[in-house]
């Protein structure tokens, strides 16, 4: 059920990667920050001292990007200015890209 509460629902942009072309990664991590804030997103983690407590991660890199809403997440993602650096992210590194809503 889509209630007024889950439309005012923070949701979060889960990333684990690896990166593969560093030079390439570069030009898109430089570009990325703005098209995040222009949809209201901000960087809760973003790479770091990544730390394993339980299992394993496929990937050594792990960020988190909250947004006021899934769909500014999702806005965000389709918009153009994120649709133009995305291949930079795709050549570069290897991951799992998800959207998932806050409590």
């Amino acid at each position: 059920m889509f209630t007024l509460r889950s439309q005012h629902m923070a949701a979060f942009v889960v990333v684990q990667e690896s990166i593969e072309n560093e030079a390439v990664f570069n030009q898109y991590r430089a570009k990325a920050p703005a098209t995040i804030e222009a949809y209201g997103g901000k960087f809760l983690a973003r790479g770091g001292n990544l730390e394993v407590m339980e299992g394993e991660l496929p990937h050594k890199r792990l960020v988190i990007i909250e947004f006021p809403t899934r769909q500014d997440a999702i806005a965000w993602y389709n918009s153009s200015e994120y649709q133009e650096i995305l291949p930079m992210r795709l050549s570069s590194s290897k991951g799992i890209f998800a959207v998932v809503d806050g409590v």
